[in-house]
């Protein structure tokens, strides 16, 4: 969710302000999720990088993130949300993390249809390393051996373990890079890459980048043959 601070200034607006339009962004675009029947949104709210921010703006991040949580629990479960906040919560406040235990436990219940991840403090590098920890201390308990190490057990020791795969990665803001998110969980994501700038992102934007997810084949290693439909005596597969 890229173009807060940019969209702020284009306004003589403090950075703050940019954050704050951009958290209201996500009501919206959970709800065209829903629609669209997007069963996982996984959105990018603060990064293992984010903590070289000056400490003003930091501090603000961190008082939006618990305000959100607070302010919109009880929605999301009552709209079939579940919350699930991935990344190192280690550097977080004791009421921030207080806050967000509250929140999962809350949304955590049978009738959620769609599950909101929200990373924080969190980085693709970060997760693999993590994620090759866990291995190596399981294989040092004797739990298992190098040899179990494959990549279904190391997608099962990353953050999203629960999660399917990514299918689509969208990007706001006009950058056209993936700055360290769910590097493992993307490898066969598509990439849309939009110039909108995210508190001006909307449910059409969305709805334009799931458009053009379909309009592609995935091919998955396949050749563009193998993926076709086959014609078999005038019906189509």
């Amino acid at each position: 969710m890229d173009g807060n601070n940019r969209w702020a200034k284009q306004r003589d607006l403090s950075g703050i302000a940019g954050h704050k339009e951009g958290v209201e962004r996500i009501r919206e675009v959970m709800s065209s999720c829903q629609e669209l029947g997007v069963d996982v949104l996984t959105l990018f709210a603060f990064s293992s990088e984010n903590w070289k921010r000056p400490k003003r703006e930091v501090d603000a991040l961190m008082s939006l993130f618990q305000l959100y949580l607070k302010r919109e629990a009880k929605d999301l479960k009552k709209r079939g949300v579940r919350l699930r906040v991935v990344g190192n919560r280690s550097q977080f406040s004791t009421a921030l993390n207080s806050a967000i235990t509250k929140a999962e436990q809350l949304t955590d219940v049978a009738e959620a249809k769609t599950t909101l991840v929200i990373a924080a403090d969190y980085g693709g590098r970060w997760d693999i390393v993590q994620a090759a920890a866990r291995l190596a201390d399981r294989v040092a308990a004797g739990e298992i051996t190098s040899a179990d190490i494959n990549e279904q057990t190391f997608a099962q020791s990353t953050a999203l373990a629960q999660m399917p795969e990514v299918d689509l990665l969208v990007r706001t803001g006009g950058e056209q890079r993936i700055s360290n998110f769910v590097l493992w969980q993307a490898a066969y994501a598509e990439l849309h890459f939009s110039p909108v700038l995210w508190p001006d992102f909307n449910a059409d934007h969305l709805k334009q980048a799931a458009q053009d997810f379909h309009s592609r084949q995935r091919r998955f290693g396949k050749t563009q043959e193998q993926c076709e439909p086959q014609s078999h005596g005038g019906h189509h597969a």
